[in-house]
């Protein structure tokens, strides 16, 4: 049995290797002799064999020595790593979390199923499917995979509400759900868009025009769009929100590989806010389709790049579906910017220093100070307007450097974030005090007007801290005291509000968003510093 089945994952794996209209010319020694050792493991092995996973093995450590982001997808995970890139994905619409042993309603999705059924904020999910799922030590996973499902299908939920003695019950039809792209989108000072975006997916372009051209509406005469934290996603969403910005033919990208000649991507010259005044946020957690947008605003001179380095992946990955729907993304080419930068990064060091490599920027100091970054002048480019020096090597250098806060950061503030007790704190106040908070502060307008984080809660949170074994001292906790005031604040207008609210209350205290109003407010001058524009 063992050997039969072994024979048939050889065969696939043969397949893997080498596209099937090439097989012959291809089938060199070296796959036979894979091929061999194979059958020698199947013949002989001293105990059973999971073919399966052996073969799956081996595609992941050939796929190991190609370069860091060539990877293997197992069938059963393809959907779930493509729904936040595709926008939507199929189930209920909620936001939840998993709080004391019980899935907690944080929100229903606006025009979701759930919301449609009357499901609450703040409801308690205790019964799925007549299955108990609370007390039961339920994971995120396992909220999942029973509220997840086909669209059209019913689910059927056990509710436990506030103020409401015995359980509710509600039948759910499962739907089409969006997954938005932009976090944030509103007006500073009456004249400047903020739009923060969080992944480049299927709807980005759409949710990005929506948002500017309704802020547009309000006044807006120029844009800072966020791309901080933002890992990449689809690449022709990138060339068309860079499209958006540029002159007709400009180029926006191009692509080369040994196995794809070079493509142009050019903008179409149909671009909505050519005329618009635009800055880009980045820093080491911009990747890829965010590199792209920055690289081609900074090489044509359009706008003003201000953050630091952006982490450098400049490889295309192409999907590859295998016969039992499992699936590679490999790379096939490497993308550059109009002026012919390489923005990847070199892994020629192997998997492991690629990975520490952002750590290794942090301890070099470059992350703090944009004297501890000296490139070649080999790396040295020219952009295309202006004649400005920028730099290649791995990433988008900017033009402005703004250095990472690290001033009122303690070990106390970010172990409450990272371990989840800051934000079970703020559900639990939100749980009690929500209908308060609602009646009070209809608007977010007044909430963030009015609402201050009292000495009381901070005690209650200082409390809690110490019931999930995570405590302080007077010192530390006096000098993160202001940014665990903005937090709670802001997790608390996200939970009531969205996340454009939070971002409203966090970027008061952002050195990066501050800095990038302070060049918008006097555009004329940075504009001469910087793009060297007469």
């Amino acid at each position: 049995m063992i050997k039969l089945k072994l024979s048939k994952y050889i065969i696939i794996f043969l397949f893997f290797l080498v596209p099937a209209k090439l097989f012959s010319q291809y089938l060199t020694e070296d796959i036979f002799k894979f091929s061999r050792a194979l059958g020698y493991i199947s013949s002989y092995y001293v105990d059973s064999v999971d073919s399966k996973q052996l073969v799956e093995n081996a595609i992941i450590n050939i796929l190991k020595e190609l370069d860091p982001h060539s990877v293997y997808i197992p069938a059963d995970e393809v959907q779930e790593m493509n729904d936040p890139l595709e926008g939507n994905f199929e189930g209920i619409g909620i936001q939840f979390n998993v709080l004391n042993d019980t899935i907690y309603v944080i929100s229903p999705i606006s025009g979701g199923p759930s919301e449609k059924v009357g499901i609450r904020a703040g409801d308690r999910i205790v019964e799925v499917d007549q299955e108990n799922v609370a007390g039961v030590e339920i994971t995120t996973k396992g909220v999942r995979d029973r509220l997840l499902g086909q669209k059209g299908t019913k689910v059927h939920v056990g509710v436990k509400r506030k103020g409401v003695n015995e359980i509710l019950y509600f039948t759910i039809i499962r739907d089409k759900i969006p997954i938005y792209s932009v976090d944030a989108a509103y007006l500073i000072d009456n004249e400047i868009a903020y739009i923060k975006i969080n992944r480049f997916s299927m709807t980005t372009l759409n949710e990005f025009i929506e948002k500017m051209d309704l802020l547009k509406k309000q006044g807006a005469k120029s844009v800072i769009m966020d791309l901080r934290g933002n890992g990449g996603g689809f690449l022709d969403k990138a060339i068309e929100l860079a499209d958006l910005f540029l002159e007709k033919d400009q180029l926006i990208v191009y692509t080369q590989g040994l196995q794809s000649s070079r493509t142009d991507n050019k903008a179409t010259g149909n671009g909505k806010y050519k005329n618009d005044k635009i800055l880009i946020l980045i820093d080491e957690g911009s990747a890829s389709a965010s590199e792209i947008v920055a690289g081609a605003i900074q090489d044509w001179d359009r706008g003003i790049v201000v953050g630091r380095r952006s982490f450098g992946k400049g490889l295309v990955q192409r999907p590859m579906f295998l016969p039992d729907n499992s699936m590679i993304r490999l790379t096939v080419a490497r993308y550059y910017t109009p002026t012919g930068r390489l923005i990847q990064k070199p892994y020629d060091n192997g998997k492991e220093e690629y990975e520490k490599e952002l750590y290794n920027r942090y301890e070099h100091g470059e992350f703090l100070n944009k004297d501890s970054i000296n490139l070649p002048d080999s790396l040295k480019y020219i952009t295309l307007k202006n004649n400005r020096t920028v730099y290649g090597g791995g990433g988008i250098m900017p033009d402005i450097f703004v250095p990472l806060d690290t001033t009122s950061v303690t070990g106390f503030y970010s172990k409450m974030i990272r371990t989840g007790v800051l934000n079970s704190f703020i559900l639990e106040y939100i749980d009690k005090n929500r209908n308060k908070l609602k009646s009070t502060y209809k608007e977010f307008s007044a909430y963030n007007e009015r609402f201050e984080v009292s000495d009381k809660i901070l005690t209650d949170l200082l409390s809690y801290g110490k019931d999930n074994d995570i405590e302080t001292t007077d010192e530390e906790f006096e000098k993160s005291k202001d940014d665990f005031k903005m937090i709670v604040k802001a997790l608390i207008a996200r939970d009531l509000w969205d996340m454009s609210e939070y971002f409203q209350i966090v970027n008061v205290r952002d050195k990066g968003f501050n800095r990038a109003v302070e060049i918008m407010h006097n555009w004329d001058q940075y504009q001469k510093q910087v793009l060297n524009t007469q």
